[in-house]
């Protein structure tokens, strides 16, 4: 996680508020302050001389009178003098200048004597002379210092005798209120300095608890979930670290159980024996079980991604309708590269639905039905061949009989003839149908068994002598070996001998004349006996060897039929080897010859039935 610069942190942003405020108070306390001294300094200061100024014009009036009763004009001269004396030792210390003015404007007495005698025509001493009493200004000089004017009249009543003058520096009460103002400004800097200080003492106290729990909170993002907070108080910021605690434990948790149905849900795609394909919204495959792959013959690394059209070879028409909601199943037929077959898949698209969110996805579901097809095309066809193997004899037994009945039976011959086809044709139903009850049973498990011990070398034999005839008369020559310490076996001899007369009637059948053929045992396990029928007649195409113990199947239907088969010898031989609990295999090579081979366990219990 990238730091924090210091500025952009929390910690800087409450110390700049604190600040701030204490700054904001300060400046509002300071010019409250510096407002109340300067008022106060100014109003005392202007009290204090117009009280001076009040004061000297009443004690001036005297002097103002004009009253030439007096003994002599010299002492009204001193008088004046006298008046100047007092004027000027009065005002000397107080940095100001006083004057006395007579009714005409003149200065008659001045603390400056340059001033003496001059006509003073300041406004405030015309209003002082026209009788008005607040006469008041300040203003700034040249120099810039801040000085106050302050006139009065002098006389009582209507009579106006002359006025006081006034004029004073105010610098040094403006000194004394700059003196404060920076004793103000000292104070307010020391008291941010220590407010800063404690800013920063008090604001570790909340956000180091806080970056505490961002560093957990960034160890969880990284994946570590074992983190806990340190509690240090009970104020909300412990609350929070109590809350993230808990919230970890409830993550933990709530964690480990989605790992585990991850790892359930895994399992099952896994283990599943149907394919499954999950898409997003837009119909690109995001999952692929094993089994998908397998079905598909695809790689995950090559499939992700990809289109589920073009994954499955289906048109995007389809996947535009299935992402508008509707669920569909069709058959999809797959080519094996390394076989002729095909696999039949049925697949069935399911949409996805998000709450809040519409439709966000497709599940498909393919089911390998291969051998459900294979069944069912397996049953429609052992319909159609009993029909066509029961149709057959019974057109023809129908066939005769219909001309015995229009006149043929008056001919004894023909008659005879007839009815030798006829009886031939109701063997051949009866065996086809006893063939079927057979194998039916068989596959119900309702035949039962017979078992005796059997020595393989004397069954052997046997089956060759009954075929002794055949076999002479095409002159095919038949080799019997048993391997050496093969003797007995516990078996149905009965069944057993109908496998081997199958398997050995076929070899003579389809072996030329002056052919051969060999009969093996011999042991391929401690406990299991391998019996086989080997010719080097015509063989059987590759293409057949997958359905050669199918029902009804015959490689050569035509000449199959006209040998007197059924189609249902080797199906027999395979359920009859089945329920000894042995296997039936066939290897052939197209005119090279057949070897088919059957295994029966040599250790077996005896069993009543299947």
């Amino acid at each position: 996680m990238k730091g924090i610069r210091f500025f952009q942190s929390i910690q800087a942003k409450l110390i700049i508020v604190y600040v701030l405020l204490i700054l904001i108070a300060m400046q509002l306390i300071g010019v409250y302050f510096y407002k109340t001294v300067e008022t106060y300094f100014k109003n005392d200061f202007l009290v204090s001389r117009n009280s001076q100024v009040t004061l000297l014009a009443g004690f001036v009036g005297s002097y103002l009178t004009g009253d030439q009763d007096s003994k002599n004009a010299a002492e009204g001269k001193k008088t004046y003098a006298d008046l100047n004396e007092f004027v000027s030792n009065l005002f000397s210390i107080n940095n100001a200048e006083i004057q006395i003015i007579d009714a005409n404007g003149n200065v008659i007495s001045t603390s400056v004597p340059s001033h003496l005698k001059q006509k003073n025509t300041q406004p405030e001493v015309i209003r002082a002379l026209q009788g008005i009493k607040d006469n008041q200004r300040i203003f700034t000089d040249e120099d810039g210092y801040r000085k106050v004017i302050i006139a009065k009249p002098v006389g009582s009543g209507a009579r106006v005798l002359g006025a006081v003058y006034l004029i004073a520096s105010m610098e040094d009460v403006y000194k004394t209120i700059r003196s404060i103002n920076r004793i103000l400004i000292s104070g307010t800097l020391i008291a941010l300095g220590l407010t800063a200080i404690l800013g920063v003492i008090l604001t570790s106290t909340i956000t180091n608890p806080i970056k505490e729990i961002t560093k957990q909170a960034t160890a969880v993002a990284e994946g570590n979930f074992d983190q806990q907070v340190i509690i240090q108080g009970t104020d909300e910021i412990g609350q929070l670290g109590h809350t993230f605690n808990f919230m970890m434990n409830r993550l933990r948790e709530a964690l480990s159980l989605n790992e585990e149905e991850k790892e359930k849900l895994a399992s099952i795609l896994t283990n599943m024996n149907d394919g499954v394909i999950a898409t997003d919204d837009k119909g690109h495959v995001i999952v692929l079980n094993r089994r998908a792959k397998q079905i598909l013959q695809a790689e995950e690394e090559t499939t992700i991604g990809l289109d589920i059209s073009k994954v499955l070879g289906i048109p995007d028409e389809t996947i535009q309708g299935l992402l508008q909601g509707e669920v569909r199943t069709t058959l999809l037929n797959i080519e094996l590269p390394d076989d002729d077959e095909q696999l039949s898949v049925r697949i069935t698209f399911t949409p996805i639905h998000r709450r809040g969110e519409g439709q966000s996805g497709i599940i498909a579901v393919l089911q390998d039905v291969t051998d459900q097809e294979k069944l069912e095309q397996a049953r429609r066809e052992f319909v159609a061949n009993v029909s066509h193997e029961l149709r057959t004899p019974l057109t023809t037994i129908k066939s005769y009989l219909e001309a015995l009945d229009d006149g043929a039976i008056e001919e004894p011959q023909l008659a005879s003839r007839f009815i030798s086809v006829t009886r031939s044709e109701t063997e051949r139903m009866i065996r086809l149908v006893t063939d079927l009850l057979h194998l039916s049973r068989l596959d119900s498990k309702q035949s039962m068994m017979s078992k005796s011990t059997t020595l393989v070398s004397e069954m052997l034999e046997e089956v060759a002598d009954r075929f002794s005839f055949q076999l002479q008369q095409r002159k095919i020559e038949i080799v019997i070996r048993v391997e050496k310490g093969v003797t007995g076996l516990l078996l149905d001899r009965d069944k057993i001998d109908q496998v081997l007369d199958n398997l050995v009637s076929n070899a003579i059948k389809y072996t030329g004349d002056e052919g051969a053929i060999r009969l093996e045992a011999r042991k391929i396990e401690k406990d299991m006996l391998e019996i086989s029928v080997q010719d080097n007649g015509i063989g059987i195409p590759k293409k057949d060897l997958t359905r050669i113990f199918d029902r009804f199947y015959r490689v050569d239907k035509a000449r199959s039929r006209n040998m007197g088969g059924t189609g249902l010898g080797l199906s027999i031989a395979r359920e009859i080897v089945k329920a000894h609990g042995g296997t039936i295999s066939l290897e052939s090579e197209l005119g090279q010859g057949t070897r088919v081979v059957f295994t029966l366990p040599i250790q077996q219990e005896e069993e009543d039935e299947l």
